[in-house]
């Protein structure tokens, strides 16, 4: 696991998920990722 500073615009996702990401223009000093979805559990 790493971890990444990635902007969830909906807020959907909480402590513990796992999601699918993407690189995105810079939106704050350290968020240039966004979420495009949650990952179901196992």
């Amino acid at each position: 696991t790493t971890k990444f500073y990635a902007h969830d615009e909906e807020n959907r996702c909480k402590v513990g998920d796992i999601v699918r990401i993407r690189e995105h223009r810079p939106i704050s000093k350290l968020k240039r990722w966004i979420v495009v979805e949650i990952l179901p559990q196992k």
